[in-house]
């Protein structure tokens, strides 16, 4: 049987093969590719079209901007120190805190998005300045806010390396510069946040770990009893209160 089956699938490779070799070429047809912009008369109407194309591009880096200029990135470093210490894997959820972290954001951002909305958006839309004046103009207010936050250490360091002068003010700063200080300055007060937020939990893990261990019970892990006690404290201390209250206040 077994050889049976051998004849038989050898009989089928030969057929396969000789019918990849004997086989006629066949004539493919490549479509026409025709790039063009409609209705376009003029060189400016050619210019606006492909301005529109890069915008519409570029709302691929919403995501980026959202993590990078605005709160966002303290905030949910400071959630993910807060569920650590607590021990408690994977609750609150990762998605839960990350909406948490979103409408929080929208919180904060709100007073320079009205700015940015009442001073350039509107304006430009309604034809009173030009699309320069209204980016030169937007982004003074997000300048403001995340200078506000960023040290002046973390901005020399790029200065340093860009090889550009120090700029006249502080409007003059150019972005990829002041991105990337503005997050390692964010990085660092998240992790001096959640810093703060750990000492207490250590110290009932420690209180917890020395009990057991003068008690002889030393195969039962410690984390599973402090983490009952983790929670009480921080239900009774209202915890997400005051670690949300802290983080807003920060921002002020």
């Amino acid at each position: 049987m077994k050889r049976k089956v051998k004849v038989i699938f050898l009989i089928l490779t030969i057929f396969l093969f000789s019918g990849i070799v004997y086989a006629q070429p066949v004539n493919l047809t490549v479509p026409k590719v025709n790039i063009s912009v409609d209705n376009a008369t003029n060189p400016k109407d050619y210019v606006d079209n492909i301005k529109l194309l890069i915008l519409l591009t570029s709302l691929s880096f919403i995501p980026s901007i959202i993590l990078l200029m605005t709160s966002f990135t303290r905030i949910i470093v400071v959630f993910g120190f807060l569920r650590n210490a607590l021990s408690t894997q994977q609750s609150p959820p990762t998605q839960v805190l990350i909406g948490l972290a979103l409408f929080m954001t929208f919180f904060i951002m709100s007073p320079v998005y009205t700015k940015i909305n009442n001073d350039a958006i509107k304006p430009y839309v309604e034809g009173k300045i030009t699309q320069s004046e209204a980016i030169d103009i937007g982004s003074k207010p997000l300048k403001d806010f995340m200078l506000k936050q960023t040290r002046e250490k973390d901005l020399a360091l790029f200065y340093k390396y860009s090889g550009l002068q120090k700029p006249s003010n502080k409007y003059d700063v150019p972005f990829n510069i002041l991105i990337p200080a503005y997050v390692i300055s964010e990085l660092k007060t998240a992790f001096q946040m959640g810093f703060l937020i750990y000492v207490p939990f250590i110290v009932i893990d420690m209180v917890v770990a020395s009990v057991l261990m003068s008690m002889g019970m030393f195969m039962l892990p410690p984390v599973s009893i402090s983490l009952p006690f983790k929670i009480l404290l921080f239900v009774l201390a209202d915890g997400w209160h005051l670690v949300v209250k802290t983080l807003i206040e920060s921002f002020m």
